[in-house]
């Protein structure tokens, strides 16, 4: 159905957020990293290309396998989260919630200190008999 290959170093969202508060209530509120919002521009910037006219919206598997530069230990479900939203960010699914995506089979972590990179596989999802 689609692959699409983003180059540079996947983020996940949820290492090193930033704690804001807000002027006006006073309250504190969660942002994504620095380095988060850095890729995710570059995410959006690159998946133009792969973008379809409208957003994909039915039963999908999303197999992602993640290049990444260094053997640091890297946590697999934060980088596919991470990965599915801004698959939802940049109009490629329409949703990230179980009604669209609905398999991550395939999904790994891989070393490529030269290329990191994430290489997505977006296929239609096929139920199987149990």
């Amino acid at each position: 159905m689609l692959k699409l290959t983003i180059t540079g170093k996947p983020i996940t969202k949820k290492n090193s957020q930033r704690i804001v508060t807000n002027r006006k209530t006073g309250r504190a509120f969660p942002l994504p990293s620095k380095q988060f919002e850095t890729y995710k521009k570059e995410f959006l910037l690159q998946s133009r290309q792969y973008r379809p006219t409208e957003p994909i919206d039915e039963p999908i598997t999303v197999s992602a396998c993640y290049y990444m530069p260094t053997r640091h230990r890297v946590d697999i479900t934060n980088l596919m989260n991470a990965t599915h939203d801004l698959l939802q960010d940049a109009g490629i699914i329409s949703d990230d919630s179980m009604k669209i995506v609905k398999s991550v089979d395939g999904s790994r972590v891989f070393y490529d200190k030269e290329n990191p990179r994430v290489e997505i596989s977006i296929t239609r999802y096929e139920e199987e008999a149990l």
